[in-house]
């Protein structure tokens, strides 16, 4: 009876340790503040993104420019500016803007034909070479081109005379207002154009002639000549007539001076005004 009495008391209850509640209650706090942590990041992460771009924005305005990105800023508008006017200046003073179109023909016509005598000059010395290379005998052949090399050097100092198609160009001037500068222009337009050999007035015209205005008249190597002003031109007329009559060329400057101007086309010019062969006083050939 004892024994059943001891079993009919209750047991009393274990003690069990407070430690792993404490435990479990550590637990739950960690993950309430691990929780609260992320959402904190989470609330924290658009207030970072906002802040790159605001230091994004800082960075690139307003820009830092250093001294010398400005100096070579400064000098490339300078420059643009000054091509700008330059292109603008030529495109203003292109003194064929309001030519007609046969004019214009005409102009390159002529570029046409300066082309053409360049590539005949390239052809004749290419012939000239091979002759060189291929003769039997070179001396003979060297020595007849020395002497026609001799020839074309005379006509060209105005020492030998010359003949050959070309034109007339005459010159009449009633008012005395064309000066030695106009016809200085002539005869660089007739040079340019192909112009070989040429007189005016009696006068040889050769590489060193000058001109000068005198009272009355126009001088050319010293020597005073009075209008009207004649150039003997030898060359191809095809070339030399359209290069004075170009729109603002020769005969339109010298009609606005009251003067006439007229052109004649022949197959034969005769140049026969000489100049005296000038012995040089220190230079002396090389060769031997």
């Amino acid at each position: 009876m004892a024994m059943s009495g001891a079993n009919d008391t209750p047991a009393e209850e274990p003690n069990v340790p407070e430690r792993p509640l404490e435990e479990g209650q550590a637990e739950g706090q960690t993950e309430g503040k691990t929780a609260g942590k992320t959402e904190g990041r989470a609330q924290a992460e658009p207030v970072t993104e906002e802040t790159g771009r605001q230091r994004l924005a800082a960075g690139l305005w307003p820009p830092r420019v250093s001294r010398a990105q400005l100096i070579v800023a400064l000098l490339l508008f300078v420059l643009g500016l000054g091509l700008a006017i330059q292109v603008r200046s030529n495109s203003d003073s292109s003194a064929l803007r309001g030519a007609r179109q046969e004019d214009l023909v005409r102009i390159l016509d002529e570029l046409d034909g300066r082309t053409k005598r360049l590539e005949d000059e390239k052809q004749r010395l290419e012939d000239q070479r091979r002759e060189l290379e291929s003769s039997s005998n070179q001396a003979e052949e060297a020595r007849r081109q020395t002497v026609e090399k001799e020839r074309q050097l005379g006509i060209l100092a105005g020492t030998v005379a010359a003949q050959g198609p070309g034109i007339t160009l005459k010159i009449t001037d009633p008012t005395g207002q064309v000066q030695s500068d106009q016809l200085l222009d002539t005869l660089q337009e007739l040079r340019a154009a192909g112009a070989e050999a040429i007189q005016i007035n009696g006068v040889r015209i050769v590489a060193g002639s000058y001109f000068s205005d005198e009272n009355g008249g126009v001088g050319i190597d010293g020597k005073k000549i009075t209008q009207p002003y004649e150039f003997k031109v030898i060359g191809k007329p095809q070339d030399l007539e359209p290069a004075l009559n170009i729109p603002g060329g020769v005969v339109q400057t010298l009609e606005k001076e009251q003067a006439t101007v007229a052109v004649t086309r022949s197959a034969k010019i005769v140049v026969d005004a000489l100049r005296a062969a000038k012995q040089p006083d220190y230079a002396r050939s090389s060769s031997g």
